[in-house]
Formats: C-alpha cells, structure tokens, sequence
C-alpha cells in the first residue's frame, strides 16, 4: 500500500516549480491532490502530469491574497474530494531587495502572500485536518545568511511563517495536527531566475552547500515532504528542517 493512500492534499502553487514536484510526489504516493494557483494553464499540465502515472488529482483556481478567493477554493476542494489531510503552504511573492530599494508595496504583497496566507489556510483547513492532519509550511534560510543585504524583506515574511508553524504545531498538536516548516533549495523557476541575473553570487552560493548541488523539486524536495505527511514520520511535529544539502545551520 502507497504511504498516502486515501489521502486528499491541498497544495498552493503547485503549477510550476517546488508546489508541483511535491503535488507529483504526493500524488505517487497515492494522495488525491488538489493542484491550487493562480494560473490555470499550469495547474492543468501539473494535473495532467499526474493523470500521466495513473493518479488522481483537480485543477484549483486560488489567489492566496485574497480571502474570499481562499474560501471559495477550499468549499470547492472538499466538495469535491470530500476532505482535506494535508494541506501544504508553498505559493509566496517574494520581496528581494535592499532596504532602500524595496517598496512596501513589494513588501505588503510578501507579508499577504505568505504568513497573513500561511495563517488564513492553516485556519480555514483546520476543521477538515482535525483527528488526522498534516501541514506543511514552506519558509527559507535567508535569515541564516552572514550578509543579509538584499534579503531583509523575504527572510523577514519567512521568518513569520516559521513561527506561525511553530504557534500551530503547540495548539493543534492535541487536535492530532502536525505541523512543520521546510526551507528548502530547489531548481525552480524563481531560482532559475535569480541566478540568470545573479550568475556571480548564484556560483558562489552553489560553492557554499556541502553537496554542491541544488535540490531537485520531486527526488529532493517532493518525496521528502510526503514522507513527512506519512505515518512514519507521525510523531514529528513543529520543527524547521533546511532542505538545502547542509548549507545553513538553525541551532
């Protein structure tokens, strides 16, 4: 039997990138996957990708900013799946940029992306996650770099994100509800971009992690996450796990 056989999992931002990679791994491990986003040519082809290997999973349209939009897609998830067990918080705008050049309009749509986002999924799935619930929150290391300069905004909402999981995983523990953040590296698209522009600082941060690699979004990431949805790994709870080949340490 798969490890998440009978399993419904939400993801936001699944159409491309990290979101997708677990959606595909989750999926290969028999979960029902609600593919969630902003943009529905890319939920299809991550549906479709899934469809591809035999398992099950439904285009969700979701702007995670906006509250009526959340409400709306989580009523739509559970009518038609008829439940959520996991829920994972992946899509987020990142605010990259220094002090100075960073509005707080770009930092505005961070913090409503990501933990104000985080906190209203986390809220709205909480009934269906009651008695048997998984959630993963998606945060980064960027608050562990020895130079933040240029990283101040993102690690900032991340670092929100990161204490909201702990705040969940200490309340909702006893409802039977584990919640746990990873801060992964990964060949996504964002990433892609950050070191088409950033070629110098992107060869020297590839230089800093101990395996000399980038994660892979599905072998790395994806199939590490639905471990930890898994019975196996059910006594874990609240804890920061850096997925980024021993680069950061958070001690």
């Amino acid at each position: 039997m798969k490890k998440l056989e009978g399993k419904v999992a939400l993801i936001t931002g699944a159409g491309q990138g990290v979101g997708q990679g677990i959606a595909l791994a989750l999926a290969e491990q028999g979960a029902k996957v609600a593919v969630v986003g902003r943009t529905e040519s890319k939920l299809e082809k991550t549906c479709q990708l899934i469809q591809e290997f035999g398992g099950e999973a439904e285009p969700f349209t979701l702007d995670v900013s906006d509250s009526n939009s959340a409400n709306q897609c989580i009523d739509a998830v559970v009518r038609h799946f008829g439940g959520i067990n996991i829920l994972v918080n992946n899509a987020q705008e990142s605010p990259l940029g220094r002090l100075h050049d960073l509005s707080e309009e770009q930092l505005e749509r961070g913090w409503q992306s990501g933990p104000l986002a985080t906190f209203r999924m986390m809220k709205l799935c909480y009934p269906y996650l009651k008695g048997d619930g998984c959630i993963i929150n998606l945060a980064s290391s960027a608050s562990k770099r020895w130079d933040m300069s240029g990283y101040g905004g993102y690690a900032a909402v991340k670092e929100a994100i990161r204490s909201l999981t702990r705040a969940a995983a200490n309340e909702w523990g006893p409802d039977n509800i584990r919640t746990n953040v990873i801060l992964p590296h990964a060949k996504s698209p964002g990433l892609d971009w950050w070191i088409e522009n950033n070629p110098e600082e992107a060869a020297e941060f590839v230089k800093q992690i101990p395996l000399q690699r980038v994660g892979d979004c599905v072998d790395d990431i994806g199939k590490f996450v639905a471990l930890l949805c898994s019975n196996e790994a059910s006594y874990l709870n609240g804890q920061s796990i850096a997925l980024d080949g021993g680069q950061a340490y958070l001690g």
